[in-house]
């Protein structure tokens, strides 16, 4: 069998995950590569003709997509050529980047297998024609696409018959820190959404906030929840940091994942791979994957958000257990490490 040379595309390398995943390839002894999409060149003027080409459009077709992809074609072709991959993953998209016609000419001229690991069509949930250009141009290129949400997979494999599984997130292995001072009662990390506004006012006197696009909505916020934001996204390092220093990790799904009755987003295994106790909002596919009130707690509502904040923090022997136990879970079946291994496998099938 031919070996696999993988080359890792990235789509949204704001957010760590793809440069970790692809170090989880390399400790299981993969060939691989990573490749950041906003590194490559740019098309030239690319600015100016977006800018005409947007315009142009809404005066011809206002309920199109518009679609302009930002890198320079013809330079990536001859990379993709100097690399010569067996597999490509892209995660989460190509399309802002690159024309999906130019990845299945890829595919078929260099003869690549080509996988998705989708990690943001909940985000576009809100966007209909952009939604829309991405289920029917882009996905249809890929051999095989892998969704974190079991509802995303249904979606994609029933409604729009293409070939799908659900792969949930991962994290990295940490190691845990022997004596922390958990000085946080509760943190929240994420950007402002109104859903979040809301059931955070009714903890706004014990947790600390993380994120972007909060200070924008200060207007619907009361002054209290304003002094505990720091409004500016974290990742990596000063992440875990904040993650060892709380006593309850917050987790709370944003309205559209929410309304499409999904839950299992990468902050679920960061702060399990942290060894935090995680209290998170409900939904099956999450209870699922972990055992509620042994690994993880759940909340189904503002009142009993409140309710159990206010019961594990003073109970805190209970409150370590479960957080022992999540972490264990996570050790088994969550790391990276293990998402590289499963996908090594689909990749050779």
């Amino acid at each position: 069998m031919k070996m696999t040379k993988l080359l890792v595309l990235d789509g949204i390398s704001g957010v760590p995950l793809g440069m970790e995943l692809c170090e989880a390839f390399k400790d299981i002894g993969t060939t691989v590569t990573y490749a950041d999409l906003r590194k490559f060149e740019a098309k030239m003027f690319y600015g100016i003709k977006s800018a005409f080409r947007k315009s142009m459009n809404r005066r011809e077709n206002t309920d199109s997509f518009y679609h302009l992809p930002k890198l320079n074609e013809a330079k990536f072709e001859t990379y993709i050529k100097q690399e010569a991959p067996t597999v490509i993953l892209v995660i989460g998209f190509v399309y802002k980047y690159l024309t999906p016609q130019l990845l299945k000419k890829i595919k078929q001229q260099y003869n690549v297998r080509l996988f998705l690991y989708d990690t943001d069509s909940c985000n576009l949930y809100s966007k209909r024609r952009e939604f829309v250009f991405f289920i029917e141009t882009e996905l249809p290129v890929y051999d095989e696409i892998f969704s974190f949400s079991k509802i995303t997979t249904r979606f994609f494999k029933d409604t729009r018959k293409l070939n799908a599984s659900f792969l949930p997130f991962g994290a990295k292995k940490l190691e845990l820190p022997a004596n922390v001072s958990q000085h946080i009662d509760v943190l929240f990390i994420g950007s402002c959404d109104l859903r979040r506004v809301f059931l955070l006012e009714n903890i706004r006197s014990k947790v600390t906030v993380y994120g972007d696009r909060w200070s924008r909505n200060y207007p619907l916020m009361s002054d209290e929840l304003k002094s505990r934001v720091t409004d500016y996204s974290v990742w990596g390092g000063q992440l875990y940091q904040l993650l060892f220093a709380s006593k309850i990790v917050l987790n709370i799904t944003r309205s559209h994942f929410y309304g499409a009755e999904t839950g299992v987003n990468l902050r679920i295994f960061e702060a399990l791979a942290a060894g935090s106790f995680l209290l998170t909002d409900y939904c099956e596919e999450l209870a699922e994957l972990f055992v509620v009130g042994e690994e993880i707690e759940v909340f189904r509502s503002s009142g009993e958000l409140v309710e159990k904040v206010e019961y594990y923090l003073a109970n805190p022997e209970k409150r370590l257990e479960i957080a022992r136990r999540g972490h264990q879970k996570f050790l088994q079946l969550h790391t990276w490490n293990a998402k590289a291994s499963c996908l090594i496998e689909k990749f050779k099938s």
